[in-house]
């Protein structure tokens, strides 16, 4: 590969330990051969989401994390406090790669015409492990960018362009008309605000603070409401009443905001109930939780009458509910338009090794909407 008979390539680890301890390490591992079916793929792009941090740091206080080894392999632990090991009891003694998505070129291929096609091509790839400088992987896991992509530009055209669409095709095949999206300005909001202007989808964004605010509507978002606002539940009240929305995509999890938003949405359609009953408005309405910002225990009030739900909502089981097809419908469209709708931007691009140094995770770790990171597992590599 790349000209070289190297077999093998770094890999970020991620392993907690039986001691209540996570560690985090480079591995050197082997590369195989490609199959008939097969690529290789040199990783040049892989983002850092909240999702890849969940594996990361499982759930370890990261504010105990100290740093070893050397600057080119280095070796991060932190204590997991006890009463949290539970949670990850499955995982222990377990060494798991991290990095749900990336991109980079293909270097060998197998000898189908279907991974012979996609030899020296710039490629997005969706499936695990991709904090790696080489992975290789089924022709059929890999999306063949345009000529002139490169791999930063594709390194995040699956998660997060994919959790944007899917919420929108959720929303229409659920029988909504308009919907919800907290953490709204988040790089994921940004393309979800871009998705419902374009098609013409009443969004409501919610955030945490007015430079969010503004941010969003300097991107021509029309209802944004700050849940650290006095106003916020009134603010949130008028804008349900003017986009009729009654389903919301939460990713902060833990604390009030679902039951607020809930609640909200009662108000409004309780105004246009004809006939009062204690059951509240027939009409349904829904919280899907897709994040986990705030870890704690998410509150319900039940001031939102009986017709509603609660429930969890990820990308891999909604994909594989509307099949194949119309999942290639939307991959499409994230082609299409990867530079514009689904372009995302980074504050950083790292190594692996850097990744791992103790003030790089102190920015990253804090999942801050304008700090998005970018893993290139092959920085410096000639």
């Amino acid at each position: 590969m790349d000209g070289h008979k190297a077999r093998t390539g770094l890999e970020l680890r991620s392993l907690v330990r039986d001691d209540g301890q996570l560690e985090l390490s480079l591995v050197s591992v082997e590369v195989p051969s490609p199959q008939a079916d097969e690529v290789v793929v040199r990783v040049e792009g892989s983002p850092i989401n909240p999702s890849d941090q969940g594996l990361m740091f499982a759930v370890a206080d990261m504010s105990t994390a100290r740093q070893a080894g050397t600057s080119a392999a280095p070796r991060v632990t932190a204590r997991i406090p006890s009463e949290r090991m539970k949670v990850v009891a499955s995982r222990v003694g377990k060494s798991l790669a991290a990095g749900n998505e990336g991109a980079g070129v293909v270097v060998e291929a197998g000898s189908s015409s279907d991974a012979q096609a996609l030899l020296g091509r710039t490629v997005a790839l969706f499936g695990g492990s991709m904090y790696s400088q080489y992975r290789c992987v089924k022709a059929s896991q890999c999306l063949a960018l345009p000529e002139g992509t490169t791999p930063a530009e594709g390194a995040s055209c699956f998660v997060n362009p994919m959790t944007a669409l899917g919420m929108v095709e959720t929303m229409r095949r659920e029988g909504h008309r308009a919907l919800v999206h907290t953490a709204a300005a988040s790089n994921l909001g940004q393309m979800l605000n871009r998705i419902c202007l374009a098609d013409g989808i009443p969004l409501v964004n919610i955030v945490r603070d007015e430079k969010q605010a503004s941010l969003l509507r300097s991107m021509g978002a029309t209802y944004v409401c700050n849940s650290t606002a006095s106003t916020f539940i009134e603010d949130l009240t008028q804008a349900l009443a003017a986009t009729g929305a009654t389903i919301a995509f939460d990713a902060i999890g833990g604390g009030s905001l679902a039951s607020q938003i809930l609640g909200c949405m009662e108000t409004v359609l309780s105004r246009s109930m004809k006939e009062y009953s204690r059951y509240g408005s027939p009409v349904h309405k829904q919280v899907y939780l897709y994040g986990m910002l705030d870890p704690g225990p998410t509150l319900l009030s039940r001031n939102c009458g009986f017709a509603f739900g609660v429930g969890g909502w990820l990308l891999w089981p909604f994909l594989q509910k509307i099949g194949p097809d119309a999942a290639a419908k939307l991959r499409a469209r994230i082609v299409a338009e990867l530079k514009t709708t689904f372009a995302s931007h980074y504050t950083k691009e790292v190594s692996l090794a850097e990744a791992l140094q103790l003030e790089e995770i102190a920015v990253y770790a804090k999942r801050a909407t304008g700090a998005k990171y970018l893993i290139n597992p092959n920085k410096g590599v000639g």
